[in-house]
C-alpha cells in the first residue's frame, strides 16, 4: 500500500499532464507492488526552497509497507525514482529530494479496518 506525494514549486502548467498516472505506474514497478494499491498525490505551485534556493525543485515522499525499510532498498528505489523524476520534471538531481518512510500494516486504514486484517 504505497503512498507517494510529490511536492514541487513548478507551476501546474509546467507539470506534465497525466504525471500522477505515470508516477503511480512507476511506483508500482519500482517498489514491486500492485498498481491498484498505489496512492499518488501531486501538489504543484508550492512555496519551496532546496539548499536555500527557490529555483525549480521537487520533493518526493514515499511511504510503504515492507519495501522501504533499509538503506540498500532505498538506494535502489532512489536511483529509479530520480531517473523518472528528472525526465518528467526536467530538473537536475540536485533539485530533487526523496524521503522514505516505512509503514506497518496497522498504520493504514482501508475498508473499515486496517491492512493487518485484510
Amino acid at each position: 500500500m504505497p503512498f507517494v506525494e510529490l511536492d514541487t514549486n513548478l507551476p501546474a502548467a509546467r507539470v506534465p499532464a497525466g504525471l500522477e498516472k505515470r508516477l503511480c505506474a512507476a511506483t508500482a514497478a519500482i517498489l514491486g507492488k500492485p498498481e491498484d494499491r498505489v496512492s499518488v498525490t501531486v501538489r504543484p505551485g508550492l512555496a519551496m526552497a532546496v539548499g536555500g534556493l527557490a529555483d525549480p525543485c521537487a520533493q518526493l515522499t514515499v511511504s510503504s509497507i515492507g519495501v522501504v525499510g533499509t538503506a540498500e532498498q532505498n538506494r535502489d528505489h532512489s536511483a529509479r525514482f530520480f531517473e523518472f523524476l528528472t525526465k518528467e520534471l526536467q530538473l537536475g538531481q540536485d533539485r530533487i529530494l526523496i524521503r522514505f518512510f516505512p509503514l506497518e500494516p496497522w498504520q493504514i486504514g482501508k475498508k473499515g479496518t486496517v491492512m493487518t486484517f485484510l
